[in-house]
């Protein structure tokens, strides 16, 4: 029988074929939890520095053999698997598996006797995994029902970084790709470079938020209806708990598993926008944010640990649309490799350099004065560039 004979109705034809991968990304912790598990069982520090492995090695390795995929969700199915509850509580799992790997973590810490090297990968795993909640956090954050809203603030307390909910959704969503958005990275800047930057930037962005929001309330900014002290009320409650079950000393390993699950965060964030900028017409007005204005990357094993935060052209074109429809764009500059892949290369910024900035030289056909550059290094690759194209 022909497909327009079928009397089958189009949208029971059609499943997400990766309906099934999506348990990638709750499954990790779960994963990582196993591995903290069996190092009590065994006494083989080596456990503690598997998830590390897959992070920096495994993953990547998988997004070069299985390539990518660049299909989307049929447009007439789009609302179907949007409000499908499955791909909901995949993203909610996600949360008590990572506050039990936290709790069990800081446990470990505090009551084995690690060695330096122990240590070291205990404090990667559990703030590899807050890492990655925060993209939990985030894309929950994005959502209308206010209890996901909420859960994405719950999800942010370990890593103690409950004031991104406020920058990223009312700061970043309307600057990005502009000088002034402390979270787009500019060509020529190192990572090292922009770390600080973003993070003592999306602080104070964050708090001047609030106090603007408070101040239009006839509120001061130390209120309790502050949103940022409601976010880190939640980590001094979290971390307060731990240290008085665990003793003060937990403390330091909760601080540095934060730390490098907050420079996770940032390091994507310096990977999605490089070099990319907003135009302003005469009147100064910001270009709407369109698909250009993004790295992308379809590379699948990253994007179904993930929930697809490297199709992030569409997410700041609709940022309350779901992951599991965000729609891959030919016009969006697309990234070599995965984020997984992409991180190293950012570790290194001669590496980096030397990937990138050809990408977005081509990305803006040879002139940079469209680009986003580093001031101080503005000159020199505006000279650096010319000549190349003179040669």
């Amino acid at each position: 029988m022909s497909t327009l004979s079928s009397p089958t109705p189009p949208q029971a034809r059609w499943r997400d074929p990766k309906r099934w991968w999506w348990l990638m990304s709750p499954a990790f912790p779960a994963l990582v939890w196993l591995n903290v598990l069996r190092y009590l069982a065994t006494g083989d520090e080596i456990w503690l520095w598997i998830s590390t492995l897959v992070v920096y090695a495994g993953i990547p390795l998988l997004d070069t053999l299985l390539g990518q995929d660049r299909s989307n969700t049929p447009e007439d199915q789009r609302a179907r698997i949007e409000s499908d509850p499955w791909y909901r509580v995949l993203v909610v799992l996600f949360v008590p598996l990572q506050y039990g790997l936290t709790v069990q973590g800081a446990w470990v810490a505090a009551t084995q006797a690690l060695s330096l090297w122990g240590w070291l990968g205990l404090v990667l795993s559990v703030g590899g995994i807050n890492g990655v909640g925060i993209n939990t956090a985030h894309e929950l954050g994005h959502k209308r029902p206010r209890w996901e809203r909420w859960l994405s603030r719950v999800t942010l307390a370990p890593v103690a970084y409950g004031h991104f909910y406020v920058e990223h959704n009312r700061g970043h969503h309307l600057r990005v790709a502009t000088p002034e958005d402390p979270a787009s990275s500019r060509m020529g800047e190192s990572f090292w470079a922009f770390l600080p930057r973003t993070v003592f930037g999306s602080l104070a962005s964050a708090w001047a938020i609030e106090a603007e929001r408070l101040a239009r309330l006839r509120l001061p900014a130390w209120h309790w209806r502050n949103q940022c002290l409601q976010a880190w009320s939640m980590t001094l409650l979290f971390y307060g708990v731990l240290a008085l079950w665990l003793g003060a000393p937990v403390l330091l390993f909760l601080a540095a598993q934060a730390a490098y699950g907050i420079s996770l965060l940032e390091v994507v964030n310096y990977i999605e926008h490089y070099g990319l900028l907003r135009p302003r017409d005469a009147q100064g007005r910001l270009a709407p944010c369109d698909p250009t204005h993004s790295w992308n990357s379809d590379h699948r094993v990253s994007n179904v640990f993930l929930y697809q935060l490297q199709r992030h052209s569409d997410h700041h074109a609709h940022p309350g649309r779901r992951y599991q429809v965000l729609r891959h764009f030919d016009e969006s500059p697309q990234l070599p490799s995965g984020y997984a892949g992409m991180l190293l290369l950012a570790y290194v910024p001669p590496l980096w350099f030397r990937v990138m900035d050809p990408r977005v030289v081509a990305h803006y056909g040879g002139d940079l004065g469209r680009a986003n550059l580093q001031p101080s290094r503005r000159q020199r690759l505006l000279a650096r560039w010319k000549a190349a194209a003179a040669r």
